[in-house]
Protein backbone atom coordinates (compact mmCIF):
# COMPACT_ATOMS: atom_id res chain seq x y z
CA UNK A 1 0.00 0.00 0.00
CA UNK A 2 1.42 3.67 -0.56
CA UNK A 3 -0.62 6.55 0.75
CA UNK A 4 0.39 9.74 2.75
CA UNK A 5 -0.56 10.42 6.12
CA UNK A 6 0.15 13.97 7.65
CA UNK A 7 0.57 15.00 10.73
CA UNK A 8 -0.05 18.11 12.43
CA UNK A 9 1.85 19.66 15.22
CA UNK A 10 4.64 16.91 14.64
CA UNK A 11 6.55 18.63 16.87
CA UNK A 12 5.52 16.91 19.80
CA UNK A 13 8.00 14.41 19.19
CA UNK A 14 7.09 11.66 21.44
CA UNK A 15 3.91 11.39 20.94
CA UNK A 16 4.99 11.56 17.09
CA UNK A 17 7.24 9.13 17.48
CA UNK A 18 4.96 6.44 19.30
CA UNK A 19 1.84 7.04 16.28
CA UNK A 20 4.99 6.49 13.75
CA UNK A 21 6.18 2.80 15.24
CA UNK A 22 2.56 1.79 15.85
CA UNK A 23 1.71 2.41 12.15
CA UNK A 24 4.68 1.05 10.60
CA UNK A 25 4.34 -2.19 13.20
CA UNK A 26 1.20 -3.13 10.06
CA UNK A 27 3.40 -5.07 7.16
CA UNK A 28 1.09 -3.30 4.57
CA UNK A 29 2.02 -0.16 5.51
CA UNK A 30 6.41 -0.16 5.00
CA UNK A 31 5.70 1.51 1.72
CA UNK A 32 3.68 5.12 3.38
CA UNK A 33 4.69 8.66 3.39
CA UNK A 34 4.67 10.60 6.58
CA UNK A 35 4.38 14.56 6.09
CA UNK A 36 5.03 16.05 9.47
CA UNK A 37 4.67 19.69 9.88
CA UNK A 38 4.90 22.35 12.65
CA UNK A 39 5.30 25.85 13.55
CA UNK A 40 8.46 25.04 15.47
CA UNK A 41 11.72 24.35 12.52
CA UNK A 42 13.59 23.52 15.85
CA UNK A 43 11.10 20.58 17.11
CA UNK A 44 10.43 19.61 13.38
CA UNK A 45 14.49 18.93 12.76
CA UNK A 46 14.70 16.61 15.94
CA UNK A 47 11.59 14.43 15.12
CA UNK A 48 12.56 14.29 11.75
CA UNK A 49 16.12 13.20 12.52
CA UNK A 50 14.98 10.12 14.98
CA UNK A 51 11.89 9.00 12.37
CA UNK A 52 14.81 9.39 9.81
CA UNK A 53 16.73 6.89 12.10
CA UNK A 54 14.03 4.56 12.52
CA UNK A 55 13.61 3.90 8.65
CA UNK A 56 17.51 3.57 8.56
CA UNK A 57 17.68 1.24 11.21
CA UNK A 58 14.76 -1.18 9.92
CA UNK A 59 16.13 -0.83 6.10
CA UNK A 60 12.54 0.37 5.19
CA UNK A 61 11.09 2.16 1.78
CA UNK A 62 9.09 4.73 4.18
CA UNK A 63 9.15 8.04 3.01
CA UNK A 64 9.14 11.27 5.78
CA UNK A 65 9.18 14.98 4.97
CA UNK A 66 8.54 17.78 7.28
CA UNK A 67 7.98 21.50 6.74
CA UNK A 68 6.05 24.45 8.31
CA UNK A 69 4.32 25.39 5.47
CA UNK A 70 1.20 23.38 6.30
CA UNK A 71 -0.94 23.24 3.15
CA UNK A 72 2.48 21.13 1.76
CA UNK A 73 2.33 18.81 3.77
CA UNK A 74 -1.35 18.00 3.57
CA UNK A 75 -1.47 18.11 -0.31
CA UNK A 76 -3.27 14.91 -1.10
CA UNK A 77 -2.91 12.93 2.43
CA UNK A 78 -5.31 10.19 3.31
CA UNK A 79 -4.99 10.71 6.69
CA UNK A 80 -4.35 14.03 8.63
CA UNK A 81 -3.12 13.65 12.55
CA UNK A 82 -3.45 16.36 15.07
CA UNK A 83 -1.77 16.73 18.17
CA UNK A 84 -1.23 20.70 18.30
CA UNK A 85 -1.29 22.99 21.30
CA UNK A 86 -2.13 26.15 20.69
CA UNK A 87 0.10 28.68 22.55
CA UNK A 88 2.18 25.53 23.69
CA UNK A 89 3.80 26.17 27.72
CA UNK A 90 3.27 30.22 27.20
CA UNK A 91 -0.26 30.11 26.90
CA UNK A 92 -1.13 27.12 29.19
CA UNK A 93 0.83 28.64 32.36
CA UNK A 94 -1.73 31.34 31.71
CA UNK A 95 -4.62 28.75 31.68
CA UNK A 96 -3.09 27.50 35.43
CA UNK A 97 -2.14 30.62 36.85
CA UNK A 98 -4.93 33.51 36.05
CA UNK A 99 -7.67 30.95 37.25
CA UNK A 100 -5.75 30.90 40.85
CA UNK A 101 -6.02 34.25 41.24
CA UNK A 102 -9.58 33.75 41.33
CA UNK A 103 -9.73 30.53 43.65
CA UNK A 104 -9.99 27.87 41.11
CA UNK A 105 -7.69 25.25 41.42
CA UNK A 106 -7.37 22.95 38.29
CA UNK A 107 -4.69 19.83 37.84
CA UNK A 108 -4.44 19.52 34.29
CA UNK A 109 -7.33 22.55 32.49
CA UNK A 110 -7.32 21.24 29.09
CA UNK A 111 -10.86 19.79 28.44
CA UNK A 112 -13.38 22.08 30.09
CA UNK A 113 -12.89 24.59 33.74
CA UNK A 114 -11.37 27.76 33.14
CA UNK A 115 -8.20 26.35 31.34
CA UNK A 116 -9.72 24.20 29.34
CA UNK A 117 -12.17 26.57 27.82
CA UNK A 118 -9.78 28.98 26.54
CA UNK A 119 -7.42 26.12 25.32
CA UNK A 120 -10.64 25.47 23.03
CA UNK A 121 -10.84 29.34 22.20
CA UNK A 122 -7.48 29.26 20.92
CA UNK A 123 -7.30 25.97 19.51
CA UNK A 124 -10.75 26.33 17.23
CA UNK A 125 -9.70 29.01 14.60
CA UNK A 126 -6.52 27.20 14.10
CA UNK A 127 -8.84 23.87 13.46
CA UNK A 128 -11.20 25.30 11.05
CA UNK A 129 -7.69 26.64 9.06
CA UNK A 130 -6.55 22.81 9.07
CA UNK A 131 -10.38 21.81 8.17
CA UNK A 132 -9.87 24.33 5.39
CA UNK A 133 -6.98 23.21 3.62
CA UNK A 134 -7.83 19.82 4.19
CA UNK A 135 -11.20 20.54 1.61
CA UNK A 136 -8.71 22.47 -0.40
CA UNK A 137 -5.95 20.32 -1.05
CA UNK A 138 -6.05 16.94 0.90
CA UNK A 139 -7.21 13.62 -0.50
CA UNK A 140 -11.03 13.69 -1.41
CA UNK A 141 -11.69 11.07 1.08
CA UNK A 142 -9.54 12.69 3.51
CA UNK A 143 -10.27 11.40 7.57
CA UNK A 144 -8.92 13.82 10.09
CA UNK A 145 -7.85 12.30 13.41
CA UNK A 146 -7.77 14.41 16.44
CA UNK A 147 -5.85 13.53 19.33
CA UNK A 148 -5.27 17.37 20.72
CA UNK A 149 -7.41 19.15 23.84
CA UNK A 150 -9.40 20.15 24.08
CA UNK A 151 -11.17 17.12 22.68
CA UNK A 152 -14.61 17.46 22.68
CA UNK A 153 -14.75 20.71 21.19
CA UNK A 154 -12.15 20.56 18.24
CA UNK A 155 -13.89 17.86 17.29
CA UNK A 156 -17.33 19.47 17.62
CA UNK A 157 -16.05 22.69 16.02
CA UNK A 158 -13.90 19.97 12.85
CA UNK A 159 -17.52 17.93 12.07
CA UNK A 160 -20.15 21.00 12.66
CA UNK A 161 -18.03 24.23 10.96
CA UNK A 162 -14.59 22.35 9.18
CA UNK A 163 -17.34 19.70 7.51
CA UNK A 164 -14.50 17.49 7.34
CA UNK A 165 -14.88 13.94 8.17
CA UNK A 166 -13.30 13.74 11.78
CA UNK A 167 -12.69 11.71 14.37
CA UNK A 168 -11.63 12.25 17.94
CA UNK A 169 -9.28 9.68 19.66
CA UNK A 170 -7.80 9.39 23.64
CA UNK A 171 -6.67 6.52 25.85
CA UNK A 172 -7.86 7.23 28.65
CA UNK A 173 -10.71 4.13 28.45
CA UNK A 174 -7.64 1.90 27.25
CA UNK A 175 -5.84 2.95 30.74
CA UNK A 176 -8.98 3.01 32.68
CA UNK A 177 -9.96 -0.76 31.68
CA UNK A 178 -6.09 -1.28 32.52
CA UNK A 179 -6.72 -0.34 35.90
CA UNK A 180 -9.93 -2.37 36.77
CA UNK A 181 -8.22 -5.45 34.92
CA UNK A 182 -5.23 -5.01 37.30
CA UNK A 183 -7.47 -4.38 40.62
CA UNK A 184 -9.45 -7.44 39.69
CA UNK A 185 -6.93 -9.91 39.53
CA UNK A 186 -6.96 -10.57 35.30
CA UNK A 187 -3.70 -11.88 34.03
CA UNK A 188 -3.99 -9.91 30.91
CA UNK A 189 -6.24 -6.45 30.00
CA UNK A 190 -7.75 -8.54 27.75
CA UNK A 191 -9.57 -10.73 29.84
CA UNK A 192 -12.07 -8.04 30.63
CA UNK A 193 -14.64 -7.01 28.32
CA UNK A 194 -16.82 -4.39 29.12
CA UNK A 195 -19.08 -0.99 27.64
CA UNK A 196 -17.57 2.32 28.17
CA UNK A 197 -19.62 5.18 27.23
CA UNK A 198 -20.24 8.77 27.92
CA UNK A 199 -17.90 12.17 26.61
CA UNK A 200 -14.15 12.40 26.61
CA UNK A 201 -12.76 12.29 29.74
CA UNK A 202 -16.16 11.78 31.28
CA UNK A 203 -16.50 8.04 29.82
CA UNK A 204 -18.40 5.36 32.42
CA UNK A 205 -17.72 1.94 32.22
CA UNK A 206 -21.35 0.53 32.67
CA UNK A 207 -20.89 -2.88 32.30
CA UNK A 208 -17.79 -5.37 33.12
CA UNK A 209 -17.26 -9.00 32.83
CA UNK A 210 -14.12 -10.41 33.68
CA UNK A 211 -13.53 -13.93 31.58
CA UNK A 212 -17.65 -13.98 30.75
CA UNK A 213 -18.68 -13.34 34.68
CA UNK A 214 -19.98 -9.95 35.55
CA UNK A 215 -18.89 -7.49 37.90
CA UNK A 216 -20.52 -5.34 40.09
CA UNK A 217 -20.27 -2.39 41.85
CA UNK A 218 -19.66 -3.70 45.14
CA UNK A 219 -16.76 -6.25 44.22
CA UNK A 220 -15.09 -3.59 42.31
CA UNK A 221 -15.33 -1.09 44.94
CA UNK A 222 -13.65 -3.84 47.08
CA UNK A 223 -11.02 -4.45 44.63
CA UNK A 224 -10.02 -1.00 44.33
CA UNK A 225 -9.63 -0.15 48.86
CA UNK A 226 -8.03 -3.16 48.96
CA UNK A 227 -5.69 -2.67 46.50
CA UNK A 228 -1.79 -1.13 48.00
CA UNK A 229 -1.30 1.68 45.25
CA UNK A 230 -4.90 2.79 43.65
CA UNK A 231 -6.73 3.25 46.88
CA UNK A 232 -4.34 5.58 47.91
CA UNK A 233 -4.33 7.55 44.39
CA UNK A 234 -8.01 7.21 43.78
CA UNK A 235 -9.59 8.41 46.41
CA UNK A 236 -11.88 10.81 44.59
CA UNK A 237 -12.55 7.91 41.86
CA UNK A 238 -13.60 5.00 44.64
CA UNK A 239 -15.66 8.08 45.80
CA UNK A 240 -17.17 8.56 42.70
CA UNK A 241 -17.78 4.72 41.70
CA UNK A 242 -19.87 4.29 45.31
CA UNK A 243 -22.14 7.14 44.94
CA UNK A 244 -22.76 6.43 40.90
CA UNK A 245 -22.64 2.89 40.83
CA UNK A 246 -20.07 3.23 38.00
CA UNK A 247 -16.24 3.78 37.31
CA UNK A 248 -15.08 6.68 35.37
CA UNK A 249 -12.24 6.03 32.75
CA UNK A 250 -10.48 9.71 33.73
CA UNK A 251 -7.54 9.92 36.58
CA UNK A 252 -7.89 11.24 40.08
CA UNK A 253 -6.68 14.66 39.25
CA UNK A 254 -8.44 14.87 35.80
CA UNK A 255 -11.90 13.71 37.14
CA UNK A 256 -12.04 16.15 40.08
CA UNK A 257 -11.71 19.29 37.96
CA UNK A 258 -15.42 18.25 36.21
CA UNK A 259 -17.21 18.15 39.26
CA UNK A 260 -18.23 20.91 41.22
CA UNK A 261 -17.65 18.80 44.49
CA UNK A 262 -14.13 18.49 45.18
CA UNK A 263 -11.75 20.49 44.49
CA UNK A 264 -14.02 23.63 45.22
CA UNK A 265 -12.36 24.08 48.74
CA UNK A 266 -8.41 23.72 49.59
CA UNK A 267 -8.48 21.55 52.40
CA UNK A 268 -10.78 19.75 50.61
CA UNK A 269 -8.62 19.49 47.44
CA UNK A 270 -6.07 17.86 49.64
CA UNK A 271 -8.00 15.15 51.48
CA UNK A 272 -9.05 13.81 47.91
CA UNK A 273 -6.04 14.18 45.95
CA UNK A 274 -2.70 12.13 46.09
CA UNK A 275 0.76 13.47 45.77
CA UNK A 276 3.05 10.74 44.53
CA UNK A 277 2.18 11.66 40.83
CA UNK A 278 1.11 15.16 38.53
CA UNK A 279 -2.44 12.73 37.97
CA UNK A 280 -3.45 12.33 41.07
CA UNK A 281 -4.56 16.06 41.65
CA UNK A 282 -1.89 18.12 42.11
CA UNK A 283 -2.33 22.18 41.23
CA UNK A 284 -1.12 22.46 37.53
CA UNK A 285 0.39 18.89 37.75
CA UNK A 286 0.50 18.41 34.22
CA UNK A 287 2.08 21.94 33.47
CA UNK A 288 4.73 20.45 35.92
CA UNK A 289 5.05 17.71 34.26
CA UNK A 290 4.91 19.13 30.47
CA UNK A 291 7.66 21.99 31.25
CA UNK A 292 9.67 18.74 33.27
CA UNK A 293 9.54 16.58 30.13
CA UNK A 294 10.36 19.45 27.39
CA UNK A 295 13.40 20.26 29.24
CA UNK A 296 14.38 16.47 30.04
CA UNK A 297 13.92 15.89 25.92
CA UNK A 298 15.77 19.18 24.82
CA UNK A 299 18.55 17.75 26.98
CA UNK A 300 18.77 14.13 26.71
CA UNK A 301 18.26 14.39 22.88
CA UNK A 302 21.38 12.23 22.30
CA UNK A 303 20.04 9.37 24.03
CA UNK A 304 16.74 9.46 22.11
CA UNK A 305 18.13 9.56 19.02
CA UNK A 306 20.49 6.86 19.50
CA UNK A 307 17.34 4.77 21.14
CA UNK A 308 15.82 5.26 17.73
CA UNK A 309 18.29 2.73 16.17
CA UNK A 310 16.66 -0.16 17.59
CA UNK A 311 14.46 -2.21 15.17
CA UNK A 312 10.48 -1.70 15.31
CA UNK A 313 8.80 -4.39 17.38
CA UNK A 314 5.41 -5.12 16.38
CA UNK A 315 4.63 -7.08 20.30
CA UNK A 316 5.70 -2.99 21.47
CA UNK A 317 2.82 -1.52 19.28
CA UNK A 318 0.87 0.62 21.64
CA UNK A 319 -2.58 0.73 22.63
CA UNK A 320 -3.41 4.78 20.94
CA UNK A 321 -6.12 4.12 18.56
CA UNK A 322 -4.41 5.74 15.50
CA UNK A 323 -2.54 2.56 13.71
CA UNK A 324 -5.26 0.08 14.48
CA UNK A 325 -7.98 2.11 13.05
CA UNK A 326 -5.96 2.92 9.75
CA UNK A 327 -5.34 -0.92 9.41
CA UNK A 328 -8.70 -1.45 9.85
CA UNK A 329 -9.68 1.27 7.04
CA UNK A 330 -6.98 -0.16 4.54
CA UNK A 331 -6.66 -4.19 5.37
CA UNK A 332 -10.44 -4.41 6.16
CA UNK A 333 -8.96 -6.19 9.83
CA UNK A 334 -12.31 -5.38 12.32
CA UNK A 335 -10.97 -3.21 15.02
CA UNK A 336 -12.88 -2.06 18.30
CA UNK A 337 -12.43 0.74 19.50
CA UNK A 338 -14.08 3.98 21.47
CA UNK A 339 -14.31 7.08 19.42
CA UNK A 340 -15.06 10.12 19.35
CA UNK A 341 -17.88 11.25 17.52
CA UNK A 342 -21.05 13.07 17.17
CA UNK A 343 -23.81 11.29 18.97
CA UNK A 344 -26.43 10.90 16.41
CA UNK A 345 -28.29 8.67 18.73
CA UNK A 346 -25.58 6.42 20.05
CA UNK A 347 -26.43 7.41 23.75
CA UNK A 348 -30.19 7.94 23.77
CA UNK A 349 -29.97 10.63 26.84
CA UNK A 350 -27.42 13.32 25.69
CA UNK A 351 -28.30 15.90 23.03
CA UNK A 352 -27.78 14.84 19.38
CA UNK A 353 -25.40 17.36 18.63
CA UNK A 354 -23.03 16.35 21.42
CA UNK A 355 -19.00 15.00 20.53
CA UNK A 356 -19.44 11.72 22.52
CA UNK A 357 -17.08 9.09 23.26
CA UNK A 358 -18.66 5.20 23.36
CA UNK A 359 -17.63 1.63 21.46
CA UNK A 360 -17.52 1.68 17.77
CA UNK A 361 -16.19 -1.01 15.03
CA UNK A 362 -13.92 -0.07 12.55
CA UNK A 363 -13.34 -1.99 9.27
CA UNK A 364 -13.35 -0.76 5.41
CA UNK A 365 -16.86 0.70 5.06
CA UNK A 366 -15.66 2.83 8.13
CA UNK A 367 -15.79 3.49 11.64
CA UNK A 368 -19.78 2.31 12.69
CA UNK A 369 -20.60 2.75 16.46
CA UNK A 370 -22.46 0.63 18.30
CA UNK A 371 -25.66 2.81 18.93
CA UNK A 372 -29.08 2.78 21.77
CA UNK A 373 -26.74 3.19 24.59
CA UNK A 374 -28.68 4.64 28.00
CA UNK A 375 -26.14 5.90 30.62
CA UNK A 376 -27.30 5.48 34.64
CA UNK A 377 -28.72 9.09 35.05
CA UNK A 378 -26.19 10.42 37.21
CA UNK A 379 -23.24 10.04 34.49
CA UNK A 380 -25.92 11.51 32.20
CA UNK A 381 -26.52 14.54 34.36
CA UNK A 382 -22.75 15.13 34.85
CA UNK A 383 -22.01 14.43 31.21
CA UNK A 384 -24.48 16.90 30.70
CA UNK A 385 -23.22 19.95 32.59
CA UNK A 386 -20.07 19.43 30.65
CA UNK A 387 -21.86 19.44 27.01
CA UNK A 388 -23.35 22.88 28.00
CA UNK A 389 -20.54 24.67 28.63
CA UNK A 390 -18.77 22.57 25.20
CA UNK A 391 -21.37 23.98 22.80
CA UNK A 392 -21.36 27.19 24.31
CA UNK A 393 -17.36 27.49 24.34
CA UNK A 394 -17.24 26.40 20.47
CA UNK A 395 -19.85 28.81 19.82
CA UNK A 396 -18.95 31.41 21.40
CA UNK A 397 -15.19 30.61 19.62
CA UNK A 398 -16.72 30.63 16.22
CA UNK A 399 -18.53 34.03 16.51
CA UNK A 400 -15.74 35.83 18.17
CA UNK A 401 -18.53 36.50 20.83
CA UNK A 402 -16.81 37.41 24.76
CA UNK A 403 -20.22 37.51 26.55
CA UNK A 404 -21.29 34.30 25.38
CA UNK A 405 -17.54 32.98 26.31
CA UNK A 406 -18.09 34.69 29.97
CA UNK A 407 -21.70 33.01 30.11
CA UNK A 408 -19.64 29.45 29.12
CA UNK A 409 -17.00 29.60 31.78
CA UNK A 410 -20.00 30.88 34.35
CA UNK A 411 -21.78 27.57 33.78
CA UNK A 412 -18.33 25.33 34.23
CA UNK A 413 -19.32 23.10 37.07
CA UNK A 414 -15.92 24.49 39.63
CA UNK A 415 -16.17 27.18 38.13
CA UNK A 416 -19.77 28.21 39.75
CA UNK A 417 -18.29 26.21 42.52
CA UNK A 418 -15.77 28.65 43.23
CA UNK A 419 -16.47 31.93 41.90
CA UNK A 420 -18.93 34.34 41.96
CA UNK A 421 -19.79 36.04 38.55
CA UNK A 422 -18.08 39.31 38.77
CA UNK A 423 -15.24 37.25 39.59
CA UNK A 424 -15.97 35.24 36.64
CA UNK A 425 -16.35 38.52 34.48
CA UNK A 426 -13.04 39.81 35.07
CA UNK A 427 -11.36 36.73 34.90
CA UNK A 428 -12.22 35.96 31.51
CA UNK A 429 -11.18 39.52 30.80
CA UNK A 430 -7.71 38.60 32.14
CA UNK A 431 -7.37 35.89 30.17
CA UNK A 432 -8.39 36.92 26.84
CA UNK A 433 -5.81 40.07 27.20
CA UNK A 434 -3.14 37.89 27.96
CA UNK A 435 -3.95 35.35 25.22
CA UNK A 436 -4.37 38.12 22.75
CA UNK A 437 -2.22 36.97 20.42
CA UNK A 438 -3.57 33.32 20.10
CA UNK A 439 -7.02 34.55 20.32
CA UNK A 440 -7.76 36.50 16.39
CA UNK A 441 -11.62 36.12 16.77
CA UNK A 442 -11.59 38.22 19.79
CA UNK A 443 -9.38 40.90 18.90
CA UNK A 444 -12.34 43.67 18.86
CA UNK A 445 -12.78 42.83 22.31
CA UNK A 446 -9.79 43.34 23.71
CA UNK A 447 -9.26 47.16 23.65
CA UNK A 448 -12.86 46.98 25.70
CA UNK A 449 -11.36 44.15 27.78
CA UNK A 450 -8.55 46.09 29.05
CA UNK A 451 -10.41 49.63 29.73
CA UNK A 452 -12.79 47.47 32.24
CA UNK A 453 -9.67 45.32 34.12
CA UNK A 454 -8.13 49.13 34.37
CA UNK A 455 -11.58 50.15 36.45
CA UNK A 456 -12.31 46.94 37.90
CA UNK A 457 -12.66 46.54 41.95
CA UNK A 458 -13.11 42.79 42.02
CA UNK A 459 -10.14 41.13 44.36
CA UNK A 460 -8.03 38.61 43.59
CA UNK A 461 -4.83 37.09 45.44
CA UNK A 462 -1.28 35.42 44.48
CA UNK A 463 -1.84 31.77 45.06
CA UNK A 464 0.01 29.18 43.91
CA UNK A 465 -2.50 26.80 44.63
CA UNK A 466 -3.41 23.76 47.83
CA UNK A 467 -0.84 21.51 46.01
CA UNK A 468 1.78 22.97 44.14
CA UNK A 469 4.88 21.50 43.26
CA UNK A 470 7.85 23.11 41.71
CA UNK A 471 9.31 22.41 38.52
CA UNK A 472 12.26 20.30 38.94
CA UNK A 473 15.55 20.52 37.02
CA UNK A 474 17.41 18.29 35.08
CA UNK A 475 20.03 17.56 37.92
CA UNK A 476 16.88 16.36 40.28
CA UNK A 477 15.12 14.11 37.56
CA UNK A 478 18.40 12.63 36.36
CA UNK A 479 19.36 11.53 40.34
CA UNK A 480 15.33 10.20 40.72
CA UNK A 481 15.65 8.05 37.13
CA UNK A 482 19.06 6.88 38.61
CA UNK A 483 17.04 5.93 42.67
CA UNK A 484 14.01 3.81 40.47
CA UNK A 485 16.33 2.18 38.21
CA UNK A 486 18.33 0.76 41.63
CA UNK A 487 15.68 0.14 43.19
CA UNK A 488 14.49 -2.14 40.59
Amino acid sequence: MSFKIAIIGAGSVGFTKKLFTDILCVPEFRDIEFALTDVSEHNLGMIKAILDRIVEANKLPTKVTATTNRREALEGARYIISCVRVGGLEAYADDIRIPLKYGIDQCVGDTICAGGILYGQRNIPVILDFCRDIREVADTNAKFLNYANPMAMNTWAAIEYGKVDTVGLCHGVQHGAEQIAEVLGAKSPSELDYVCSGINHQTWFIELRLNGRPIGKDELVAAFEAHPIYSKQEKLRIDVLKRFGVYSTESNGHLSEYLPWYRKRPDEITRWIDMSDWIHGETGGYLRYSTETRNWFETEYPQFLEAASKPIDPARRSNEHASHILEALETNRVYRGHFNVKNNGVITNLPQDAIIESPGFVDRFGINMAAGITLPEACAATCMASINVQRMSVHAAIAGDIDLLKLAVLHDPLVGAVSTPEEVWQMVDEMVVAQAQWLPQYADAVPAAKERLSKSKVKTREWAGAARRSVRSIEELRAEKAALKQAG
